[in-house]
């Protein structure tokens, strides 16, 4: 569905904008993939980061599935004459996605790993997340190499392997792209930001209500001002400054269809 357009930004066109309704037959698809498939979401801050970041840019582009988070980016949609559609924010969004995948039979023909931010949130985190299973799991600041290698060492045959990344933007999205390239069969890489260390309290949601409105990065700032200074206060401004730009001028670099599918 599509609204009057002011805009027109490749990357924002990119995303795969869902209803309410339209959610549970993506969890379905993304439980079956049938190749290494990389789910991901875009908010204000990955935004930024594309515009900054060419490298980041290409893994960007290279995720099967990215998802619109935050109200950032629902205005960005709709400047771009498109319905933004439901708000599938990582934190709540994965959840919902592994307890759809690991349902019933289908459970056994997955292998879990969890890679992202610290002990104890590493273990903490996967254990909430994988609801007690048996998973493999990697802090955040290894080499990027060391992932695909960890994989490698422990998966089985036959298996498929559902890792939850949770190492923030924009490192989660090269270490996905490394495994997609890599992994010669069915798998499902997911790109969580701090999903790990929301499933093991180390940060708090804000209240539903303020979630509801779309205001969670509002609560979070006030919650971590020094961390989350630059993101929010500085990176607002910019995000809109580059939604336009972009926008305006579909040449930005930004928009080359040549840099979606070429390597780092």
């Amino acid at each position: 569905m599509k609204t009057s357009k002011l805009l027109y930004d490749p990357v924002i066109h990119k995303l795969k904008l869902l209803e309410e309704h339209d959610v549970t037959p993506l969890l379905e698809e993304l439980s079956t993939p049938k190749k290494p498939t990389i789910v991901g979401f875009l908010n204000q801050h990955g935004y930024n980061l594309i515009q900054q970041d060419k490298r980041a840019r290409r893994h960007f582009l290279q995720i099967n599935h990215l998802l619109r988070d935050g109200i950032g980016i629902k205005l960005a949609c709709q400047l771009n004459g498109l319905a933004p559609g439901a708000n599938l924010n990582g934190t709540d969004f994965i959840p919902a996605l592994i307890e759809h995948a690991l349902q019933d039979e289908r459970s056994d023909q997955y292998q879990l790993f969890a890679m992202g931010t610290c002990e104890p949130w590493t273990e903490e985190g996967a254990n909430a997340l994988f609801n007690g299973r048996e998973y493999h799991a990697i802090d955040g600041f290894q080499p990027l190499e060391r992932y695909l290698e960890f994989v490698q060492e422990h998966l089985q045959p036959g298996k498929i392997p559902l890792i939850v990344m949770g190492m923030g933007m924009p490192r989660q999205e090269e270490v996905a792209v490394i495994l997609q390239r890599n992994l010669n069969r069915p798998a499902l890489m997911i790109c969580g930001g701090a999903i790990l260390d929301f499933a093991a309290q180390r940060f708090n949601r804000a209240p539903e209500l303020v979630r509801k409105v779309g205001m969670e990065w509002a609560y979070r700032l006030l919650m971590e001002p020094r961390r989350l200074f630059a993101r929010y206060v500085i990176g607002i401004p910019q995000f809109f400054y580059y939604i336009v730009r972009n926008g305006r001028d579909s040449k930005v670099a930004v928009s080359e269809q040549g840099a979606y599918d070429r390597k780092s």
